[in-house]
């Protein structure tokens, strides 16, 4: 089971498989590091044969999702997920409420409520499936239009 959402998505090329890779290598800069910087390409990351792992160079828009995919003869696949540093971040912000509720519990239990258990829970769900999932899907579709204007592909499945 995957905590975190992803999405996975094939495509069809339009082009030939070697025309669909050097024109994702002329619109990406080459970076062992997924990081952030600007550049005027639309891409940073890694191309290895016909695999790559992106990130958007976009500003502010898209460093959140790091796509993984292949290309092949007239198909391919791309694979969305969170960034690593964000996975580390969000979940932290998913241990504040079960930290409130312990510190809540060490400092003062006469005055506990068993009903701030259930706050406590519905705050994590709500972090998790509210939040983060409205954040993942706006970034995964804003990763997914740039790289198919990028690579001129034509997505299959939704």
């Amino acid at each position: 089971m995957k905590f975190f959402p992803t999405t996975e998505r094939s495509f069809r090329l339009i082009d030939t498989q070697s025309k669909t890779i050097d024109r994702l290598k002329r619109r990406t800069d080459p970076s062992e590091k997924l990081t952030f910087k600007y550049t005027d390409r639309s891409f940073r990351g890694m191309i290895t044969e016909n695999k790559f792992k992106l990130i958007s160079s976009a500003i502010r828009k898209n460093v959140f999702c790091v796509m993984k995919g292949e290309i092949n003869d007239k198909t391919g696949y791309v694979c969305v997920e969170i960034h690593k540093a964000f996975k580390v971040l969000l979940s932290i912000i998913l241990c504040f409420p079960m930290v409130g509720i312990t510190i809540a519990i060490l400092v003062d239990k006469e005055k506990f409520h068993p009903v701030l258990i259930l706050v406590a829970i519905l705050q994590f769900l709500m972090i998790r499936y509210i939040f983060i999932a409205f954040a993942f899907k706006y970034a995964s579709g804003y990763s997914m239009n740039r790289l198919r204007d990028v690579l001129d592909v034509e997505f299959i499945n939704k």
